[in-house]
């Protein structure tokens, strides 16, 4: 009898309104270890640029991690550490493909990957895409924001800026990057998640942030019962029904746990 897997993971990848998709998602269950990840990147370049960085972010991530978790026996200190590697090795792919091109080539991408491992959540963040968790019917943003907007909210709040200077800065200027350099941030925090059969994981692409937060909540709330495909489904025709003439590449990733 084939054990149940430890999570229900959906992914949805959707270009929206965009010429091209430069994002790129992926997930992997090892149910014999009830282990698995989720991995989302959203790569800055523009053709033939963007669609590359975020694949090569996935080969990193994968060669990265399969390895460890295809392993009979699962070293959990090994697996962890695999979080960071990917990052480097994917930093370390971007830096030999743009060396590789004309002068003045530049591409990158962020990278929001997700062990998981029984009830624990482990992540790595490198810019703007979006971690969140839904719990007893609240939505919160677990990683951090490495853009712009959080800092000129701060200045907004702190009486710096007012509010006619903060509408004219670019809340979507990134503030740290996989581009092949040093990367100014990465959250990575030792402890993890531990999460029950009654939360919620959904990662996104910042595609998925031209949902609020409240909507996204609601969305959540509406079908926290459902399967990860049907919340993933709900969350896309959320965002399609704004008709947003601008709206960005679109990943979404829902995972629940199954069991205790």
């Amino acid at each position: 009898m084939l054990a149940t897997p430890a999570y229900d993971v959906a992914l949805i990848l959707h270009q929206g309104q965009r010429e091209t998709q430069e994002d790129a998602i992926a997930a992997r269950m090892f149910d014999a270890s009830d282990a698995g990840y989720v991995v989302i990147a959203d790569g800055m370049g523009g053709h033939d640029a963007g669609e590359v960085a975020s694949e090569l972010v996935i080969s990193a991530w994968r060669e990265a991690l399969d390895p460890e978790l295809e392993a009979e026996t699962l070293n959990e200190g090994s697996i962890v550490d695999a979080l960071p590697l990917a990052a480097m090795q994917a930093n370390a792919a971007i830096a030999n493909h743009n060396e590789a091109q004309e002068q003045g080539f530049n591409m990158g991408s962020t990278m929001l990957g997700v062990l998981l491992l029984g009830h624990r959540v482990f992540r790595i963040s490198i810019g703007d895409s979006p971690l969140y968790l839904f719990r007893e019917g609240a939505l919160s943003q677990v990683n951090e924001d490495h853009s712009m907007a959080p800092v000129i909210d701060a200045k907004l709040a702190a009486g710096e800026i007012t509010e006619s200077e903060a509408q004219d800065m670019d809340r979507n200027q990134l503030t740290s990057v996989i581009m092949g350099g040093a990367i100014p941030k990465v959250d990575c925090p030792e402890q993890p998640i531990l999460v029950t059969p009654d939360d919620i994981l959904i990662l996104g692409s910042d595609g998925l942030q031209y949902l609020s937060d409240a909507e996204i909540q609601s969305v959540l709330s509406k079908h926290k019962q459902s399967l990860a495909q049907e919340i993933a489904e709900a969350l896309q025709l959320a965002v399609q029904a704004k008709g947003d003439p601008d709206q960005d590449n679109l990943s979404i990733a829902v995972a629940k746990l199954t069991r205790t």
